[in-house]
């Protein structure tokens, strides 16, 4: 696919394929990411890690132009999203995957067509083609034989990669991926890390992933930048992360239940909410 010309811009990073630039982004008048700058470079994995709504998914939705920022520039292969137009737009959306979170596939569409269907949307190619091309995204996730199935006769981990082989029907050049690890077996979830892996290699893609796991995470990013009070609080290689004395990052690689992200929520002391010796 042709992309998008990009306008000159000599700050950027010419092997990045996505750039967060000073951007300030909330919902509202809540500010979640307040001066983040980030960079995805090309052909790699990226692993966005931190506290829950600490806006890891908010940079996909920057990414997507789902959520636009309050300041600064989200570029992808160095065009400023905020400038594109609808068919601008749609045109980089097509360049981009999305695994959702637990999938979200057709329920009263079968595999094939699940897979199918942003082919049919997008593609304009004939049915014999788009069969051939489904079947081939089916074989690298290991579900060729399950095309005639329905989603409700599939699991968990099995739905999880049949919304990975729609994601990536378009051959798409960045992947997004939301929780891929979330509610699956260890199982499937060494399975999926493999796949998602494998693909980044394979079709010499770009990666995003957002996840709380841990082990399988770190087992498969090249880079991990951890997302936390509005910011960047510490980036790095998995093992460069696993070596970091930062507190937070601590907390978060040895599962504490104690640190900087406390347990209790902020609130009055117990003696003022309990009215402990009041008559």
């Amino acid at each position: 696919m042709t992309s998008p010309t990009a306008p000159s811009n000599p700050g950027r990073d010419p092997n990045a394929l996505v750039e967060l630039q000073h951007v300030t982004c909330g919902y509202g008048e809540r500010v979640i990411l307040r001066d983040v700058d980030l960079v995805v470079p090309r052909g790699s994995v990226l692993a966005l890690m931190g506290t829950s709504g600490g806006g890891k998914t908010t940079v996909l939705r920057l990414i997507g132009r789902q959520l636009e920022p309050m300041s600064g520039k989200v570029l992808f292969d160095g065009t400023d999203l905020a400038t594109l137009g609808r068919d601008g737009l749609y045109a980089a959306r097509r360049r981009m995957g999305m695994l959702f979170q637990f999938g979200a596939l057709f329920t009263d569409l079968s595999v094939f067509d699940n897979v199918a269907f942003p082919l049919r949307e997008h593609s304009g190619l004939g049915e014999a083609i788009i069969r051939d091309l489904v079947l081939m995204k089916l074989n690298a996730v290991g579900l060729r034989g399950a095309r005639d199935l329905m989603p409700s006769e599939v699991s968990g981990g099995m739905a999880r990669r049949v919304a990975l082989a729609r994601a990536i029907a378009l051959d798409p050049e960045l992947m997004l991926y939301d929780e891929p690890f979330a509610g699956l077996d260890p199982i499937s979830m060494g399975v999926a890390a493999r796949l998602i892996r494998e693909l980044n290699r394979a079709l010499g893609i770009t990666s995003i992933v957002v996840s709380h796991d841990v082990d399988e995470t770190f087992s498969i990013a090249d880079q991990v930048v951890f997302i936390a009070n509005g910011g960047v609080v510490a980036q790095g290689t998995p093992a460069e992360m696993r070596a970091s004395e930062d507190p937070l990052v601590r907390q978060f690689v040895d599962a504490q239940a104690d640190g900087p992200v406390r347990f209790h929520y902020p609130a009055a002391s117990a003696n003022e909410d309990f009215q402990v010796g009041s008559s």
